[in-house]
């Protein structure tokens, strides 16, 4: 067979540019999906992806899980299925919903390919181009592209430790009904944020969901984390206060199980959830009928919890060794959160560090994380980074937070070297404000003030 000599890309992009939608001239591509080959290189310490370790499922119950699937439902995991869902997969659901304290029937719930499918059609059943969503700020950086591709238009609503600040919350939608914008939905991830790694508080819960109600606004409550949970008491979803109104509640099996089985899931007021489904339709079908057969197989042994109990323990270990390292490492003018679950810490380094051209400098150190810009969509966070701590071994996020400390002290002994002085640390900040200069950033404690805060419990 003959190879053709491949195209320069420019004369490809202009071949075929007055083909492209004009939604293409808006799309963004995802922080960690850039990182992604980049950090599959063994010698690469990858602080960046939200990666399970699916290292710890036990090699000979993923082989006889798939021989009792083979044997019992071979010909039914080959085939498709409903847009919707098996209903075994959806049972399972329920069951993983109810040891959260949240109680829904079945036949209200929509099986999709990973919970980043529920962002997708979330989007395409309710937003037009120029349409308002409100998210946090920071947002999960795995959303940005996808509310780019509708062209939404988002507006961010600060955070501290106590998650969203409702107050601004209600300022923002204020201001936003005298524009007379009316916002399609809230995003949010309640329990161990990402990237921010905090959890709302159980009275903003409480006045989110009255908000809601009283507005009228959908709120997308995203939860992959919520079964992580380290310490404290657990907080009830948005979903079970509201009862099903007007949250839409996203789940998934990518940190609780695997992320490679591709099965997330959506709950939602009745009409959205069947234009939802309509979506879907068009999307893919249906999810894989053979991996809802493998999740109602495993869940069928009656293993799952002592499984993800060994999650949370070995997850614990990790987040401790990072807080530790990051204290070891990074200099005194950083702050990072505590964060009480899930996978990831927020830092954030003096304001005259940029951390995408740190990130491009650590990479020569064979170690990455995700800049903060990724988890914005108006230019901030420019100072700040995620770190994912559930993905690696102990020593390797030594290693990998000793790396990126040596990055930092060089950037910084620059900066003293180009202005002739250090520049001064920031004044603290009262408890539970947020410094308008410093938006982005998150007054948490200082690597100092952590054991200290940390023996009476404070995040």
């Amino acid at each position: 067979m003959t190879r053709r000599t491949p195209r320069p890309a420019a004369r490809d992009l202009e071949r075929y540019a007055g083909l492209f939608a004009s939604r293409t001239s808006v799309m963004k591509s995802s922080a960690m999906r850039d990182l992604m080959a980049l950090t599959e290189r063994p010698d690469v310490i990858s602080l960046a992806g939200g990666m399970p370790d699916t290292s710890t499922f036990p090699a000979e119950s993923f082989a006889s899980i798939m021989v009792k699937v083979a044997v019992d439902n071979c010909a039914a995991a080959l085939q498709y299925g409903p847009t919707e869902g098996l209903g075994i997969a959806k049972d399972v659901i329920a069951q993983v919903m109810e040891a959260e304290g949240t109680l829904v029937d079945p036949d209200d719930v929509l099986v999709t390919t990973g919970g980043q499918q529920v962002i997708d059609l979330v989007c395409r059943t309710l937003v037009d181009p120029g349409d308002v969503v409100v998210a946090e700020a920071p947002t999960y950086p795995g959303a940005v592209p996808c509310f780019s591709v509708y062209q939404a238009d988002v507006v961010q609503v600060a955070m501290d430790e106590d998650g969203m600040r409702i107050d601004e919350l209600e300022e923002t939608l204020d201001r936003l009904e005298r524009e007379g914008r009316r916002p399609k939905f809230i995003y949010t991830i309640p329990n161990f944020q990402n990237p921010a790694g905090v959890t709302m508080s159980l009275p903003r819960r409480q006045r989110l969901v009255e908000v809601a109600k009283e507005r009228e606004l959908l709120v997308l409550e995203d939860n992959p984390y919520g079964l992580l949970r380290y310490e404290g008491e657990p907080l009830p979803t948005l979903y079970s206060l509201d009862g099903g109104e007007f949250v839409i509640y996203l789940g998934t099996f990518s940190k609780i199980l695997s992320a490679g089985i591709r099965l997330g899931w959506a709950v939602a007021p009745n009409p959205v959830l069947q234009k939802m489904n309509l979506g879907k339709q068009a999307a893919d079908l249906c999810s894989s009928s053979l991996t809802q057969h493998f999740v109602s197989a495993y869940f069928g042994e009656g293993r799952w919890e002592p499984y993800l109990q060994s999650l949370r323990e070995l997850y614990r270990r990790r987040r401790d060794t990072m807080l530790d390292a990051l204290a070891e490492h990074f200099p005194p003018e950083a702050t990072w959160t505590r964060p009480q679950g899930g996978l990831f810490i927020w830092a954030t380094l003096p304001d005259y560090l940029d951390t995408t051209d740190l990130l491009a400098r650590a990479l020569t150190r064979n170690v990455a994380f995700v800049p903060g810009r990724g988890a914005f969509l108006d230019g901030r966070g420019a100072a700040s980074m995620r770190l994912n701590f559930s993905g690696v071994t102990e020593d390797e996020i030594r290693e990998g937070a000793r790396r990126i400390g040596e990055v930092i002290a060089e950037q910084v002994e620059l900066f003293g070297t180009l202005t002739g002085h250090r520049k001064p640390e920031p004044a603290a900040a009262e408890p539970g404000t947020v410094d308008p200069e410093l938006a982005d950033v998150l007054h948490l404690p200082r690597p100092g003030e952590r054991e200290a805060r940390r023996s009476d419990g404070a995040r």
